[in-house]
């Protein structure tokens, strides 16, 4: 059966909540036509014939719709004689409609939140217009991400930790938990000045803003030991260092490798001229801010998944001359014992376009399963010698003029 069920006329009201219409209507914010017309699939004649009983059992069931007004349309069948069914619905009001679904409280309270608002923060307005749903899972915390953003005005940089942020109710870990909403109400409350639009995203939100963050650490070792010795670092090969003091070294080094895992690094071997780092998870902007390592031939070594390639796309954004370093077909093929599997919510669907041919190939072959579903080579799995060899190689092309 295709009539239209009272499910289904509530249905359309409900898309309407979940697309946030009704509740910008609650605030003036008005994009529907009143009365509002429901899309009804009536009965036909042919229905009224074979099926009278169900007919007459489903304009019961849209007669006793409560919040709804009813056009009736009179036929005249030739067995049935004459006949009054549903012909169009309509809700007439934005309280009918609210009643109709069950979120009449839930409009009061998102009125609520506006009225404080707009009082408080009136910047903020044009967000709760763009995401009234959100605005209501927020209720409960409402007046402490109120409290932030006026503690921020009041304190625009302030040089300090999260944790010496002094505003009612709230601590750090409030903050770190809310920093998406708390990222966009503060790049519209606060001047233009007071951001820092070079810092981006969860990792940037200290940066953003003018707090203090916890410094990014970068490990290294030097891979050759003719390379200079950092100072109060001497005899030492495996060296962790801040940010800023990263990017101050003078080293030396002509190539460069990162690996993601931690047993690569610390086995990696003997390189002349060369340190590897320790990829950790900091983001490449910490890398890039050394201008000594622009001078270096990079290489990335990393798992050949759809991941990997993903990662070594987002490097070449600050590194655009960098090589990839064993993630080609020729070391996928053979270590073919040693293939695994790709986790489903690490894999990477979309178009690279930082890739080489090559590197591109492979990519697409990956994540299109054509060699095997859900591909991966995690590189601590592939042969040592396997590993010497390609450096001897790397060796010889980089002494290439």
């Amino acid at each position: 059966m295709t009539w239209s069920q009272p499910t289904d006329l509530r249905t359309q009201v409900e898309r309407l909540w979940q697309r946030g219409e009704l509740l910008r209507t609650v605030v003036g914010g008005d994009t529907l036509n009143w009365p509002l017309r429901l899309s009804l699939k009536s009965p036909s004649a042919a229905d009224l014939s074979n099926r009278f009983d169900a007919v007459r059992g489903w304009v019961r069931e849209i007669s006793a719709m409560p919040r709804v007004r009813i056009e009736w349309r009179d036929w005249t069948h030739r067995v049935q004689g004459r006949q009054r069914l549903p012909d169009t619905l309509w809700i007439d009001t934005l309280d009918d409609a609210l009643a109709m679904i069950g979120k009449t409280g839930d409009a009061r309270r998102f009125q609520a939140l506006w009225q404080q608002t707009a009082e408080a923060q009136p910047t903020l307005l044009a967000w709760l217009h763009r995401s009234p749903l959100q605005t209501l899972a927020l209720a409960e915390h409402w007046p402490r991400l109120l409290a932030v953003v006026a503690w921020v005005q009041a304190h625009p940089r302030p040089g300090v930790y999260l944790r010496q942020v002094d505003a009612p109710g709230v601590d750090s870990k409030f903050i770190e938990a809310h920093r998406g909403t708390l990222a966009q109400w503060l790049d519209l409350a606060l001047p233009t000045e007071a951001i820092d639009h070079a810092a981006a995203g969860m990792a940037g939100f200290a940066r953003r803003y003018g707090f203090l963050g916890k410094p990014v650490r970068i490990r290294l070792r030097l891979l050759d030991p003719q390379l200079p010795q950092l100072p109060g670092c001497t005899g030492l090969t495996d060296i962790t260092l801040d940010e800023d003091s990263f990017a101050t070294l003078a080293l030396p080094a002509q190539r460069v490798f990162i690996t993601e895992n931690e047993v690569n690094f610390l086995a990696f071997p003997p390189v002349s001229s060369a340190i590897v780092v320790f990829g950790a998870g900091y983001g490449w902007g910490a890398l890039a801010r050394a201008n000594w390592l622009h001078r270096a031939s990079l290489h990335y070594w990393g798992d050949i998944d759809t991941h990997g390639f993903a990662i070594l796309d987002s490097l070449r954004k600050y590194f655009p001359l960098a090589a990839s370093f064993l993630m080609d077909r020729s070391t996928l093929m053979a270590h073919a014992l040693q293939w695994g599997e790709e986790p489903l919510d690490k894999r990477h669907m979309l178009p690279l376009s930082r890739l080489v041919d090559e590197e591109a190939a492979l990519y697409d072959d990956l994540r299109n399963d054509r060699i095997r579903p859900q591909l991966r080579l995690e590189q601590e799995r592939i042969g040592y010698r396997w590993l010497c060899g390609a450096l001897a190689t790397t060796a010889q092309d980089d002494s290439r003029p």
